[in-house]
């Protein structure tokens, strides 16, 4: 375990070692989060493979084939109401 320091003006310093292994190079887009009273630190990417992994779960528990699209389906309902309008 790495113990990091806030400085006066609120910045925490992540060590080298620690920004190599979650892959954090300068510019990576990271969400910070609170979690159970720790401070949690995502890498865009991560979260991304996060949530494909979650939706792809619920479309399998949802038992939605693979090659049907919801986002198309959606959209055929919606031009099918507004032309019946």
């Amino acid at each position: 375990m790495t113990t990091l320091s806030i400085s006066d003006n609120g910045r925490v310093l992540v060590p080298v070692a620690l920004r190599e292994q979650l892959g954090f190079k300068p510019g990576t887009r990271i969400y910070a989060e609170v979690r159970d009273g720790s401070l949690v630190l995502t890498s865009a990417s991560h979260r991304t493979a996060q949530r494909r992994a979650y939706f792809a779960q619920t479309m399998k528990r949802l038992k939605v084939p693979k090659d049907v699209s919801l986002a198309g389906e959606l959209i055929a309902e919606r031009r099918a109401e507004a032309a019946r309008e």
